[in-house]
């Protein structure tokens, strides 16, 4: 199986306008995704619909196509990347590497690599979760998985439900949290991307959802390693910490 990388990129971002371009220790964030992913993938590209993303892409080097700016989702921009890209290169899995996680690790996208055989459809990440803080919050999306390793159900809230819970509920029962990369076999990744929102999508805003109501299977990947994403300018001074 032939295995790309595509880095979904936009400029617009309500919370950190041109976030890709931002400086990390004189590389725009974009490149330090790219060259991290690049240790692992012979083919990368970013996808963006911004001439400012485009023209640092081809400044340091790197594959880049220009997207639709109508895109809501990251998948729907990867899934027409991917067309773009099928016309010129050979490859049968898609991976979906966040722009916004200059810290990714080779590993971890092995991982989701080992996810696939015949049967797989969709791989993605998960992680134990560590601390009742991070059970608690919303902002972290927690899985619940089948004994295969499957997906059941992704939440906001802290699932599964535990009854009768002391103070701590860590180590009382087995709590994984989602770590938002994910791979597709390319010909899935364009069936989703036909797909209309589900309720359990609108309820919970978690694009996932969608390809759970709708009966596609979605494979998880144990990692114990640490993911910092990048919302905030504060996000970015954290990781300026953590590069040095």
């Amino acid at each position: 199986m032939i295995f790309i990388g595509i880095i979904p990129a936009r400029f617009a971002s309500t919370r950190f306008p041109g976030k890709p371009l931002a400086d990390i220790n004189g590389k725009p964030m974009i490149q330090r995704v790219y060259e991290n992913a690049k240790k692992t993938l012979n083919t990368v590209w970013v996808a963006t619909d911004d001439q400012r993303i485009y023209d640092a892409v081809n400044n340091f080097g790197g594959d880049v196509v220009f997207t639709s700016k109508d895109h809501k989702s990251g998948t729907d921009r990867v899934a027409e990347a991917a067309k773009i890209i099928e016309k010129s290169t050979d490859f049968d899995i898609v991976i979906n590497i966040q722009g916004d996680e200059p810290f990714i690790e080779p590993g971890q996208i092995g991982a989701l690599k080992d996810c696939f055989s015949e049967n797989t459809e969709i791989a993605t990440l998960i992680k134990p979760v560590q601390t009742e803080e991070e059970l608690s919050d919303p902002n972290k999306v927690k899985v619940v998985i089948d004994k295969n390793g499957k997906a059941l159900y992704f939440s906001r809230s802290t699932i599964p439900y535990l009854r009768n819970p002391d103070k701590n509920r860590i180590g009382k029962c087995e709590y994984w949290a989602h770590i938002g990369m994910y791979a597709y076999r390319k010909e899935i990744l364009q069936r989703l991307a036909e797909l209309n929102p589900g309720k359990l999508e609108v309820a919970e805003s978690l694009e996932q959802l969608r390809w759970l109501e709708n009966g596609f299977s979605i494979l998880t990947a144990k990692t114990n390693s640490i993911v910092f994403g990048i919302d905030t300018p504060e996000d970015l001074k954290k990781a300026l910490q953590l590069f040095k």
